[in-house]
This record gives C-alpha cells, sequence and structure tokens, in this order.
C-alpha cells in the first residue's frame, strides 16, 4: 500500500519541524506549508488523504483556508482535514467544522509522538 499522503500547515518553525519528523519516521508521505497561501494551494493541486491545519498563521488563517475551499475545492474531495490549534473552547473550532474540517488537535495537550496515533485515528475514518 503507498504512503498516505499529508499535508503539514504550521507557521512555528521548531513545532514544524518536530511535527515533520515523527511523521515522516512513521513513513507518511508528507508536504510542509508555513502560511495559509501556501496550504490553500497545495490542497487544490495535490491529492492529500489528510490535511493538519493550524489555524493562526501568516496570509490567510485557517478558516480562511476552509472558506477558500468552498470556491475551489480540494484536488481530493474526500481529504480530511484536522485542525491544529491551541484554542480548546473557541467558536473558531465550531465555524471550522461547519465548514468542513473532520476535527482538531489541541497542540498543547497532545505529545509529538501521539500525534502519528491521532493521524492514523483520523485516517482510519476514511
Amino acid at each position: 500500500m503507498p504512503a498516505r499522503k499529508l499535508l503539514l500547515v504550521e507557521d512555528d518553525a521548531t513545532l514544524s519541524e518536530v511535527y515533520q519528523q515523527v511523521l515522516r519516521e512513521a513513513a507518511f508521505d508528507l508536504d510542509t506549508a508555513a502560511n495559509g497561501n501556501d496550504a490553500l494551494l497545495f490542497i487544490q493541486q495535490n491529492p492529500y488523504d489528510l490535511v493538519l491545519l493550524d489555524i493562526m498563521m501568516p496570509k490567510k488563517d485557517g478558516i480562511e483556508v476552509l472558506e477558500a475551499l468552498k470556491f475551489k475545492p480540494a484536488k481530493n474531495p474526500k481529504v480530511r482535514i484536522v485542525l491544529l490549534t491551541n484554542l480548546a473552547h473557541d467558536p473558531v473550532i465550531k465555524k471550522a467544522t461547519e465548514l468542513g474540517a473532520s476535527g482538531y488537535i489541541i497542540k498543547t495537550d497532545i505529545f509529538p509522538g501521539d500525534l502519528v496515533n491521532k493521524v492514523n485515528e483520523y485516517l482510519a475514518l476514511n
């Protein structure tokens, strides 16, 4: 079975490096973006299985990316988009879910090694 294709969208360089390391060690085919504009282009041009989408980032935030996908959809219509956030009880999560996000991961609540388990849980829903 080919590696599952993921996009990691995280503007915090240190956190992005840590997440990249654990996801690559788990043999995912991984692309990365550091802002919403790049993320949107990648999602529209590549058949990702799952996108880990930061909420707070430059150029376009995660909500703006989800809104834009309503007008020009993802290349893979079944892509799961999971928010990466520190905003546990924020109305932003409700808004993102309404826009099609599959769920969210609270960055402060998860150890990097647990990220692979969370990703696999979301991929198993497909």
